[in-house]
């Protein structure tokens, strides 16, 4: 389940990347948030170098969410998982996309209303 919380905070740094790129139009589901970022749990909780992976999975995700729907389902599952897995930093979490390369819309936070993703 710790994996799946950490998936979902990644999730929503690579969907509000995917908001802004527009790219391929696919369904995108909590189970791909999680297989996407699950290279990242790690890092999240405990710092260090972020594993290339990991990177991977953020382009990748942030390149499949081209819909609204994708991205709001994105920000949903990572605030979910966030929510319900201990030990995650969220400041870590946050700052993924751009150690990635990926320039997101939006903060990554539990406060951020999945919502208005566009």
């Amino acid at each position: 389940m710790a994996k799946a919380a950490w998936m979902v905070v990644m999730s929503m740094v690579v969907v509000a990347a995917a908001m802004m790129a527009g790219l391929h139009a696919q369904s995108v589901t909590c189970g791909t948030v999680v297989t996407e970022l699950s290279p990242c749990m790690n890092y999240v909780r405990n710092g260090g170098a972020v594993p290339m992976n990991c990177c991977d999975g953020i382009r990748s995700l942030y390149k499949s969410a081209a819909t609204t729907a994708d991205r709001q389902t994105v920000c949903n599952c990572m605030k979910n998982a966030a929510a319900s897995v201990p030990g995650i930093n969220l400041e870590l979490a946050a700052n993924l996309p751009e150690k990635c390369g990926v320039t997101l819309p939006y903060k990554i936070s539990l406060s951020t209303n999945c919502a208005t993703v566009q």
